[in-house]
């Protein structure tokens, strides 16, 4: 039998960023980005412009706000029980399909310090109180309190997060709008059921989309990403349409066939991304796209920092300082490592169309600390 093929973690880079849009601008829809990476990782509300803005030509913030208030794309808990954004089509499909991520990280968290509490009679009213008007969990807790008073409120607050799939309704997640974070469920919201069983929500199904978006990856990447366990039995029933290979460290890794995988010399533009963003949280191992000392340096505990990619990998960190006024907005540019002139250049350049796009109407400088 031939071994395997070696990918190298540079090659490995090269083709996740070609599946994330980060190797050039796609020219795609905003929601047929969306549906290709399964979701932007947006636990910070305002990240998918960001994210989006990176990866598409032309993307129009405007435009996605409008789209996103109009309930063609929603947030709620998915992967590992963060909140994405999703299309509505796949919220429906895709909430039952991680409810066992969000169930461990309920039990984990919160199980035991609810204590005895009917669990049915608390997750009808729960749906009851969210489906009359969104609430805030600290709201809904202390109401379902009043029923259960034997219960914590943060505790019944956060199980109704398991029990029943919450979107987090606008102005929560608009262009340039706050607002407090409450919810209401995906079916309420969307004005149809989940689909729970559906064909695009059997693991093979998802594994395939996982692997267009993030592979070449491993069994314990795509679990990593799912917070989901059991996926090997997927990509055992999948493995006669797959290519198999390995990393330089000897582990296995899937893809699909015809899926991109560029060579390790095809040069990466720079790229600012948000904090938490996809490209990260792809993989057990992120050796392809950050180091453990560029991890170590642009994480603060569980606070990830904005980063820029440089060659295909993060070397730096970014931040905007702007007035109260809004009359000027400043970049600041903080480099893990010293970088060269072209790269200093395409920061720059980038890093005056970032400007550009979060305060249009601001003096624009950029600082290098």
């Amino acid at each position: 039998m031939t071994s395997p093929e070696v990918l190298t973690r540079r090659a490995l880079n090269r083709a996740l960023l070609d599946r994330q849009f980060l190797l050039a601008r796609a020219t795609v829809d905003a929601r047929q980005a969306v549906e290709h990476l399964v979701g932007l990782q947006t636990q910070v509300p305002g990240n998918h412009y960001t994210a989006l803005w990176t990866r598409l030509a032309g993307f129009d913030p405007d435009d996605f706000s409008r789209r996103f208030a109009a309930r063609e794309f929603v947030r709620i808990a998915l992967q590992r029980s963060t909140i994405h954004t999703v299309t509505a089509a796949d919220c429906l499909v895709l909430r039952p399909f991680f409810q066992p991520a969000t169930d461990a990280v309920f039990r984990a968290a919160f199980l035991r310090a609810l204590g005895e509490v009917d669990h049915g009679r608390m997750t009808a009213l729960a749906r009851e109180l969210v489906e009359a008007a969104p609430m805030t969990f600290a709201d809904l807790g202390a109401a379902l309190a009043a029923e259960a008073p034997a219960s914590p409120p943060k505790a019944l607050g956060q199980a109704a997060r398991s029990w029943l799939p919450l979107v987090q309704v606008p102005p929560r997640g608009l262009w340039r709008q706050g607002g407090a974070v409450r919810h209401t469920t995906a079916e309420h919201w969307l004005g149809t059921p989940l689909t729970p069983g559906a064909p695009g929500a059997a693991p093979e199904a998802v594994v395939r989309r996982y692997l267009a978006a993030f592979g070449p990856a491993s069994v314990k990447d795509a679990q990593n990403w799912s917070g989901l366990t059991g996926l090997r039995a997927a990509f055992t029933r999948l493995r006669d349409e797959l290519v198999v290979f390995r990393d330089e460290n000897g582990a296995e890794l899937f893809d699909l066939p015809d899926a991109p995988r560029p060579g390790e010399d095809v040069p990466a533009p720079v790229r600012f991304l948000p904090e938490y963003d996809n490209v990260f949280l792809g993989h057990a191992d992120r050796a392809r796209v950050i180091s453990a000392e560029a991890k170590a340096r642009s994480w603060r505990g569980n606070h990830a920092l904005p980063v820029w990619l440089a060659d295909g990998f993060v070397r730096g960190t970014w931040r905007f300082d702007a007035d109260r006024a809004g009359s000027a907005a400043t970049l600041v540019l903080t480099p893990l490592d010293e970088p060269s002139a072209a790269e200093r250049a395409g920061l720059e350049e980038e890093g005056a169309a970032l400007l550009a796009f979060h305060h249009p109407e601001a003096r624009h400088d950029l600082r290098w600390e």
